[in-house]
């Protein structure tokens, strides 16, 4: 008797040492921001906001906003002289609007993390930023000045005035856009394509109320998925969302967060974001 009490006392003590199931760890999110033409502070209130209404993530931020006089196109990122910078994250999302930054130190820093493997999400003026050179006459892959249009998937050199984009699923059976619907767009930017590097289509775009007769069936990729660098990162990129009125749009959103769980690998074959890493 002495021996059975002796023994499932010892049972007992080792279930109440055992370690409980390690609870999944959130999706560790850097979001970079911060330079021309655009309201970042609510910008990146609005992607946290988003984001963590969605999927299980931990958002920080790293920004610069310009002070008055100073050059918006070139904001003094603290990335910019960190090629660590990514360190610790499972994706960064990049949403600064650094249109005239053209140093090659800085790019080094900047693709440093992705050149490593971390995954890459891309939003709207990301496009349009690192240019240098003949920016506005399509690039090839090697040139020097075809860099970071090499890492985001598509080179684009402008667009033309604010108005509604009708938007069509191009891939239906990608991940990110499996289920989804076109939807047409508030007041919004349609950037142009000149070069693409090897990407997937996933939505693409017209502005049937463009000012100009001959741009209004212009079609545009909008949305796309591609690899980059020695460790085929994962890269998602979308040019919608000038406005803080498009970005607060739930189908923009929706987007974003698929394009995240799809870059970090918590997106299903069928298009459902991870049952783990899916919001509360």
């Amino acid at each position: 008797m002495l021996r059975f009490v002796a023994v499932t006392a010892a049972l007992t003590l080792s279930f109440a040492a055992a370690p409980a199931l390690a609870e999944t760890k959130p999706i560790k999110v850097l979001i970079v921001s911060g330079g021309c033409c655009h309201d970042y502070p609510q910008q990146r209130e609005i992607l946290e906001t988003g984001l963590k209404a969605r999927l299980k993530v931990e958002v920080s931020h790293l920004y610069y906003d310009p002070k008055p006089g100073e050059q918006a196109t070139r904001p003094k990122l603290p990335l910019f002289s960190d090629p660590n910078y990514g360190d610790g994250y499972d994706v960064i999302v990049h949403n600064e609007c650094a249109a005239d930054e053209s140093d090659p130190a800085v790019l080094d820093a900047v693709l440093a993390p992705h050149q490593k493997g971390v995954p890459g999400v891309n939003l709207h003026c990301a496009m349009h930023s690192y240019r240098s050179g003949a920016y506005r006459q399509p690039v090839a892959a090697g040139d020097a000045n075809a860099r970071w249009f090499e890492y985001v998937g598509i080179q684009s050199s402008g667009h033309g005035p604010q108005s509604p984009i009708t938007l069509s699923i191009a891939d239906a059976a990608h991940p990110i856009t499996r289920g989804l619907s076109g939807w047409t767009t508030t007041k919004d930017e349609l950037y142009n394509n000149l070069t693409q590097f090897g990407v997937t289509p996933l939505i693409t775009g017209i502005q049937p109320e463009a000012v100009k007769p001959e741009e209004r069936s212009l079609r545009y990729t909008v949305a796309w998925t591609h690899s980059y660098g020695p460790k085929q990162a994962r890269v998602f990129s979308t040019t919608l969302a000038h406005n803080e009125a498009n970005m607060r749009e739930a189908a923009y959103l929706d987007l974003v967060a698929r394009g995240v769980a799809w870059a970090t690998g918590h997106l299903t074959a069928d298009g459902q974001i991870d049952k783990k890493y899916a919001a509360e």
